[in-house]
């Protein structure tokens, strides 16, 4: 059986001095690295040739981001679920990771980037938890972009880990049920610090959250691109800061011509 063509990763043709055209830059990107298996089934490879692509893919984009004035750029790296996956291929994952933060960190952290993790951590290995911590401590001053990896993570999880602090909080006295707010219940959140993401971009052509930042991307702009992750690409990522600067953000109220009417 003869393997499905991939899909198209064309971008729209971009105009001359694109990236010099006024554009309303957003604050943080989020980016869900969908497609990466299925990129390498279309071409009869290995899944882990698709992951390794991937990380190619992560590269150009944390480069591009700073490039483009992006002040906080999150990736969905491994999710929860995906631990359900075959043992080989999480292997593989674990150790593109490892190859990713020490061959990496230095130019990540010469380049001004500042790394965070979010995600469970109480269930990694002892050296990929140290591994994340040493990519944090590092780059702790850095402010030219922050990366944001989103390891091990999962919306739900993140939010039910929260409401059982809290719970022990109100147990113990500390706070009263009444005091929980949609603001102190963002701080006890893995994002706590970072702001709500301006605008979520899913690769691969699938439209759906699955289960990334469903608190925080309450009022978030969705972009749904065709392509796989491992063929995105610097003009992928300026067409949807385009389609970001023609958006209306209203946050659950009026746009201006409609309060003006």
């Amino acid at each position: 059986m003869r393997p499905k063509k991939p899909r198209s990763c064309k971008s729209k043709q971009p105009k001359a001095g694109l990236e010099s055209e006024r554009m309303t830059t957003p604050a943080h990107v989020a980016i869900i690295m969908d497609g990466n298996g299925r990129w390498a089934k279309a071409r009869g490879l290995p899944r882990v040739a698709g992951h390794r692509a991937g990380v190619e893919a992560l590269r150009r984009t944390v480069r591009a981001a700073a490039d483009l004035g992006i002040s906080w750029l999150t990736v969905y790296a491994f999710s929860s679920e995906n631990w359900s996956r075959p043992k080989s291929e999480v292997t593989d994952l674990m150790g593109l990771l490892k190859i990713f933060i020490r061959r990496d960190l230095a130019e990540l952290h010469n380049s001004g980037v500042r790394v965070q993790i979010i995600g469970d951590r109480a269930t990694l290995q002892p050296d990929i938890r140290s591994l994340l911590e040493e990519a944090e401590t590092l780059t702790s001053g850095n402010d030219t972009l922050t990366l944001v990896i989103a390891f091990n993570y999962g919306g739900r999880d993140e939010i039910a880990r929260a409401a059982r602090r809290l719970a022990e909080a109100v147990k113990r006295g500390d706070i009263a049920s009444e005091q929980i707010t949609p603001e102190l219940f963002a701080e006890e959140l893995d994002t706590s610090g970072i702001p709500d993401p301006d605008l979520v971009i899913r690769t691969s052509g699938e439209i759906r959250l699955s289960n990334f930042l469903p608190w925080q991307s309450a009022y978030s702009e969705l972009i749904f691109q065709p392509c796989y992750w491992p063929d995105f690409t610097r003009e992928h990522l300026s067409e949807a800061l385009r389609e970001y600067t023609g958006r209306e953000r209203r946050f659950g109220g009026l746009a201006a011509r409609d309060v003006a009417s």
